[in-house]
């Protein structure tokens, strides 16, 4: 016989997994965007080239940064070493190398951010989901009460 305890533990892991994938899905889903519109946002006249740039560089970081995020949400919560938004933010290399090509100069930024961040001259790393896109934000947190709820009742 099952305990209660465990039927709803069970149950709070499904809808887990379930938050995972739409947080995974929906980060793959913004990433082409965000790309683009930080390149747009450092560049005052964006021609076609740098356009076209922009926009495959959005594609590899949904394949390749979306790939790692959804790994890392497909595992077990007690196996992550990471959290999906440090894993994200490594797609800031996608727009800074776009921009780096395009000749767009390094913007100034704060103490915080050269010793936190100190590739990322142009200033464009997320502080949470909402700056890749807003959708991401409700979905980030669902996803992290849910990963919250069953650490809890793994671990008390």
């Amino acid at each position: 016989m099952t305990s209660p305890g465990a039927a709803e533990l069970r149950a709070a892991e499904r809808q887990l997994a379930e938050h995972a994938r739409e947080l995974a899905r929906g980060i793959e889903w913004a990433l082409p965007g965000w790309v683009v519109s930080s390149v747009e946002s450092r560049i005052t006249a964006m021609g076609s080239e740098a356009r076209g740039a922009a926009a495959a560089a959005g594609a590899a970081a949904a394949a390749e940064v979306g790939a790692e995020v959804a790994r890392l949400l497909a595992g077990d919560i007690d196996d992550q070493r990471e959290n999906p938004l440090a894993v994200l933010r490594r797609a800031v290399r996608y727009p800074t190398e776009v921009l780096a090509a395009a000749g767009a100069d390094p913007v100034e930024r704060d103490d915080f951010a050269i010793d936190r961040f100190p590739d990322d001259i142009y200033d464009l790393t997320p502080a949470s989901f909402a700056d890749i896109h807003p959708d991401l934000q409700a979905l980030g947190l669902r996803w992290g009460a849910a990963k919250a709820f069953v650490y809890r009742h793994r671990h008390g």
